[in-house]
Protein backbone atom coordinates (compact mmCIF):
# COMPACT_ATOMS: atom_id res chain seq x y z
CA UNK A 1 0.00 0.00 0.00
CA UNK A 2 1.33 3.35 -0.97
CA UNK A 3 0.34 6.47 1.61
CA UNK A 4 -1.40 9.64 -0.28
CA UNK A 5 1.95 11.55 0.07
CA UNK A 6 3.76 9.13 -2.10
CA UNK A 7 1.08 8.44 -4.22
CA UNK A 8 0.78 12.20 -4.91
CA UNK A 9 4.88 12.64 -5.32
CA UNK A 10 4.58 9.75 -8.08
CA UNK A 11 1.45 11.38 -10.08
CA UNK A 12 3.53 14.98 -9.56
CA UNK A 13 6.53 13.22 -11.52
CA UNK A 14 4.45 11.63 -13.64
CA UNK A 15 2.81 14.85 -15.07
CA UNK A 16 6.08 16.56 -15.19
CA UNK A 17 7.74 14.09 -17.35
CA UNK A 18 4.41 14.01 -19.62
CA UNK A 19 4.96 18.17 -20.02
CA UNK A 20 8.66 17.40 -21.39
CA UNK A 21 9.70 14.18 -22.54
CA UNK A 22 12.97 12.93 -20.78
CA UNK A 23 14.69 12.27 -23.62
CA UNK A 24 14.18 15.72 -24.69
CA UNK A 25 14.41 16.98 -20.87
CA UNK A 26 17.87 15.25 -20.58
CA UNK A 27 19.15 16.70 -23.67
CA UNK A 28 17.87 19.91 -22.70
CA UNK A 29 19.99 19.68 -19.42
CA UNK A 30 23.00 18.38 -21.01
CA UNK A 31 23.31 21.35 -23.67
CA UNK A 32 22.54 23.87 -20.86
CA UNK A 33 25.50 22.06 -19.05
CA UNK A 34 27.51 22.54 -22.30
CA UNK A 35 26.98 26.52 -22.18
CA UNK A 36 26.96 27.53 -18.48
CA UNK A 37 30.91 28.88 -19.15
CA UNK A 38 28.78 30.99 -22.02
CA UNK A 39 25.94 31.90 -19.33
CA UNK A 40 28.65 32.62 -17.19
CA UNK A 41 30.12 35.16 -19.13
CA UNK A 42 27.57 36.47 -20.29
CA UNK A 43 25.95 37.20 -16.70
CA UNK A 44 29.18 39.30 -15.26
CA UNK A 45 28.93 41.13 -18.52
CA UNK A 46 25.85 42.36 -17.87
CA UNK A 47 26.53 42.69 -14.31
CA UNK A 48 29.80 45.08 -15.09
CA UNK A 49 27.87 46.69 -18.14
CA UNK A 50 24.57 47.37 -15.84
CA UNK A 51 26.55 48.68 -12.73
CA UNK A 52 27.32 52.07 -14.27
CA UNK A 53 23.68 51.90 -16.05
CA UNK A 54 22.23 51.56 -13.00
CA UNK A 55 23.39 54.99 -11.86
CA UNK A 56 20.67 56.55 -14.39
CA UNK A 57 18.29 53.95 -14.12
CA UNK A 58 17.97 55.46 -10.29
CA UNK A 59 17.97 59.16 -11.73
CA UNK A 60 15.15 58.42 -14.31
CA UNK A 61 13.10 56.32 -11.35
CA UNK A 62 13.11 59.55 -9.27
CA UNK A 63 11.70 62.13 -11.78
CA UNK A 64 9.56 59.49 -13.40
CA UNK A 65 5.72 60.42 -12.92
CA UNK A 66 3.56 58.11 -11.39
CA UNK A 67 5.89 56.55 -8.81
CA UNK A 68 5.97 58.85 -6.22
CA UNK A 69 2.73 59.72 -4.85
CA UNK A 70 1.58 63.15 -3.82
CA UNK A 71 2.46 63.16 0.13
CA UNK A 72 5.02 60.36 -0.06
CA UNK A 73 8.62 61.57 1.81
CA UNK A 74 11.77 59.45 0.66
CA UNK A 75 14.24 58.90 3.21
CA UNK A 76 17.76 56.80 3.38
CA UNK A 77 18.36 54.69 6.35
CA UNK A 78 21.87 53.90 5.95
CA UNK A 79 24.82 54.78 3.16
CA UNK A 80 25.25 51.58 1.61
CA UNK A 81 21.67 51.75 0.35
CA UNK A 82 22.20 53.22 -3.30
CA UNK A 83 25.11 50.99 -3.57
CA UNK A 84 23.21 48.14 -2.86
CA UNK A 85 20.49 49.35 -5.55
CA UNK A 86 22.74 49.19 -8.15
CA UNK A 87 24.52 45.96 -7.33
CA UNK A 88 20.47 44.87 -7.47
CA UNK A 89 20.08 46.73 -10.78
CA UNK A 90 23.21 45.39 -12.45
CA UNK A 91 22.45 41.68 -11.43
CA UNK A 92 19.07 41.93 -12.92
CA UNK A 93 20.41 43.27 -16.19
CA UNK A 94 22.65 40.10 -15.83
CA UNK A 95 19.96 37.75 -15.54
CA UNK A 96 17.93 39.58 -18.34
CA UNK A 97 20.77 39.09 -20.69
CA UNK A 98 21.31 35.06 -19.37
CA UNK A 99 17.77 34.80 -20.16
CA UNK A 100 17.86 36.94 -23.64
CA UNK A 101 21.21 34.01 -24.52
CA UNK A 102 19.17 31.26 -23.57
CA UNK A 103 16.37 32.24 -25.95
CA UNK A 104 18.26 33.00 -28.84
CA UNK A 105 20.39 30.03 -28.72
CA UNK A 106 17.26 27.93 -28.40
CA UNK A 107 15.86 29.44 -32.13
CA UNK A 108 19.13 28.86 -32.97
CA UNK A 109 20.21 25.46 -32.28
CA UNK A 110 16.36 24.18 -30.73
CA UNK A 111 16.44 21.18 -33.61
CA UNK A 112 19.70 20.03 -32.52
CA UNK A 113 18.13 18.87 -28.64
CA UNK A 114 15.23 17.31 -30.41
CA UNK A 115 17.19 15.54 -33.12
CA UNK A 116 19.83 13.76 -30.74
CA UNK A 117 16.72 11.70 -29.02
CA UNK A 118 15.16 11.23 -32.36
CA UNK A 119 16.22 9.45 -35.28
CA UNK A 120 14.22 11.18 -37.83
CA UNK A 121 15.87 14.50 -39.04
CA UNK A 122 13.71 17.43 -38.04
CA UNK A 123 13.02 19.60 -41.00
CA UNK A 124 13.55 23.40 -40.65
CA UNK A 125 12.59 25.29 -43.58
CA UNK A 126 13.43 28.57 -42.25
CA UNK A 127 16.61 29.63 -42.39
CA UNK A 128 18.90 30.06 -38.68
CA UNK A 129 19.43 33.74 -39.66
CA UNK A 130 15.58 34.12 -40.32
CA UNK A 131 14.82 32.78 -36.70
CA UNK A 132 17.58 34.56 -34.95
CA UNK A 133 15.96 37.80 -36.43
CA UNK A 134 12.10 37.07 -35.93
CA UNK A 135 13.28 35.84 -32.41
CA UNK A 136 15.47 38.87 -31.62
CA UNK A 137 12.77 40.95 -33.08
CA UNK A 138 10.06 39.48 -30.98
CA UNK A 139 12.08 39.43 -27.83
CA UNK A 140 12.51 43.00 -27.73
CA UNK A 141 9.40 43.80 -28.52
CA UNK A 142 7.64 41.69 -26.14
CA UNK A 143 10.20 43.50 -23.34
CA UNK A 144 9.08 46.71 -24.75
CA UNK A 145 5.45 46.06 -24.25
CA UNK A 146 6.31 44.45 -20.92
CA UNK A 147 8.28 47.73 -19.92
CA UNK A 148 4.81 49.75 -20.90
CA UNK A 149 3.00 47.59 -18.92
CA UNK A 150 4.72 47.95 -16.03
CA UNK A 151 5.39 51.68 -16.02
CA UNK A 152 1.63 53.16 -17.30
CA UNK A 153 -0.30 50.39 -15.32
CA UNK A 154 1.51 48.22 -12.88
CA UNK A 155 3.95 50.74 -11.17
CA UNK A 156 1.40 53.51 -10.89
CA UNK A 157 -1.55 51.73 -9.44
CA UNK A 158 0.39 49.15 -7.10
CA UNK A 159 1.96 52.45 -5.51
CA UNK A 160 -1.40 54.35 -5.63
CA UNK A 161 -2.86 51.48 -3.73
CA UNK A 162 -0.07 51.14 -1.20
CA UNK A 163 -0.17 55.08 -0.38
CA UNK A 164 -4.19 55.56 0.01
CA UNK A 165 -3.66 52.34 2.18
CA UNK A 166 -1.69 53.77 4.57
CA UNK A 167 -3.23 57.03 4.31
CA UNK A 168 -6.72 55.61 5.15
CA UNK A 169 -5.34 53.94 8.41
CA UNK A 170 -3.55 57.63 9.86
CA UNK A 171 -0.20 56.33 8.79
CA UNK A 172 2.65 58.52 7.17
CA UNK A 173 3.75 58.22 4.15
CA UNK A 174 7.44 57.76 4.46
CA UNK A 175 9.15 55.34 2.39
CA UNK A 176 12.65 54.09 2.47
CA UNK A 177 14.59 54.83 -0.75
CA UNK A 178 15.82 50.71 -1.24
CA UNK A 179 12.54 49.49 -0.38
CA UNK A 180 10.78 51.76 -2.95
CA UNK A 181 13.56 51.87 -5.64
CA UNK A 182 13.47 47.83 -4.99
CA UNK A 183 9.49 47.62 -5.48
CA UNK A 184 9.49 49.47 -8.43
CA UNK A 185 12.83 47.23 -10.30
CA UNK A 186 11.22 44.25 -8.75
CA UNK A 187 7.62 45.15 -10.87
CA UNK A 188 9.97 46.61 -13.97
CA UNK A 189 12.22 43.49 -14.28
CA UNK A 190 9.03 40.66 -13.51
CA UNK A 191 7.37 42.24 -16.07
CA UNK A 192 9.48 42.47 -19.11
CA UNK A 193 10.56 38.40 -18.16
CA UNK A 194 7.48 37.55 -17.91
CA UNK A 195 6.10 38.89 -20.88
CA UNK A 196 8.63 36.86 -22.71
CA UNK A 197 6.18 33.61 -21.66
CA UNK A 198 5.02 33.55 -25.67
CA UNK A 199 7.97 33.41 -27.09
CA UNK A 200 9.78 30.77 -24.88
CA UNK A 201 6.26 28.81 -24.94
CA UNK A 202 6.36 29.13 -29.27
CA UNK A 203 10.44 28.20 -29.05
CA UNK A 204 9.87 25.13 -27.18
CA UNK A 205 6.59 24.02 -29.22
CA UNK A 206 8.85 24.76 -32.44
CA UNK A 207 11.42 23.06 -31.45
CA UNK A 208 9.09 20.06 -30.29
CA UNK A 209 11.05 20.15 -26.51
CA UNK A 210 7.65 20.33 -25.58
CA UNK A 211 4.43 18.37 -27.27
CA UNK A 212 1.17 21.11 -27.55
CA UNK A 213 -0.69 17.55 -25.99
CA UNK A 214 1.25 18.34 -22.60
CA UNK A 215 1.04 21.58 -22.27
CA UNK A 216 -3.26 21.81 -22.80
CA UNK A 217 -3.10 17.98 -20.25
CA UNK A 218 -1.01 20.05 -17.67
CA UNK A 219 -2.75 23.32 -17.98
CA UNK A 220 -3.65 23.69 -14.09
CA UNK A 221 0.18 23.01 -12.96
CA UNK A 222 1.69 25.55 -15.21
CA UNK A 223 -1.02 28.02 -14.43
CA UNK A 224 0.23 27.34 -10.75
CA UNK A 225 3.84 27.74 -11.96
CA UNK A 226 2.94 30.71 -13.57
CA UNK A 227 2.04 31.93 -10.40
CA UNK A 228 4.79 30.94 -8.75
CA UNK A 229 7.15 32.91 -10.74
CA UNK A 230 5.33 36.02 -10.90
CA UNK A 231 5.70 35.63 -7.02
CA UNK A 232 9.40 35.14 -7.55
CA UNK A 233 10.08 37.69 -9.91
CA UNK A 234 7.84 40.33 -8.10
CA UNK A 235 7.55 41.89 -4.83
CA UNK A 236 6.00 39.68 -2.04
CA UNK A 237 2.72 40.78 -1.73
CA UNK A 238 -0.75 38.97 -3.37
CA UNK A 239 -0.93 42.02 -5.57
CA UNK A 240 1.92 42.62 -7.13
CA UNK A 241 1.80 38.45 -7.35
CA UNK A 242 -1.37 38.22 -9.56
CA UNK A 243 -0.16 41.39 -11.56
CA UNK A 244 2.53 39.80 -12.65
CA UNK A 245 1.98 36.02 -12.62
CA UNK A 246 -1.34 37.18 -14.55
CA UNK A 247 -0.20 38.34 -17.69
CA UNK A 248 2.03 35.15 -17.83
CA UNK A 249 -1.20 32.93 -18.22
CA UNK A 250 -2.53 35.22 -20.11
CA UNK A 251 0.39 35.16 -22.59
CA UNK A 252 1.01 31.40 -22.44
CA UNK A 253 -2.58 31.17 -23.70
CA UNK A 254 -2.34 33.28 -26.99
CA UNK A 255 0.91 31.21 -27.50
CA UNK A 256 -1.33 28.44 -27.71
CA UNK A 257 -3.88 29.93 -29.98
CA UNK A 258 -0.91 31.33 -32.25
CA UNK A 259 0.79 27.44 -32.49
CA UNK A 260 -2.79 26.37 -33.32
CA UNK A 261 -3.50 28.83 -35.97
CA UNK A 262 -0.01 28.39 -37.64
CA UNK A 263 0.70 24.46 -36.91
CA UNK A 264 -0.56 22.03 -40.26
CA UNK A 265 -1.86 18.71 -39.13
CA UNK A 266 0.83 16.29 -40.24
CA UNK A 267 -0.02 13.32 -41.81
CA UNK A 268 1.08 9.79 -40.63
CA UNK A 269 3.89 8.49 -42.56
Amino acid sequence: MYSVSERLRSYMDDRQRDIIPMAEFVNLIKYLKGRITLLIGVFIFGLALGYPLSGDAISWLLQANGYLPEGVELIIIQPMEVILLRLRIATQIGIALVFTMIIVDLSWNGSKIISKSNKNKIKNNTSKITNLFLVSLSSIGLGIIGSIYAHNILIPMLLDFLANDASNVGLTNTWQLQSWLGFVIGLFFGSVMSFQTPLVTLLLLRTKIIGRSSLIENRGIIWFAALLVGAILSPPDPISMFLVGGPIVLLLEVALLIDKIFTKPQSSE
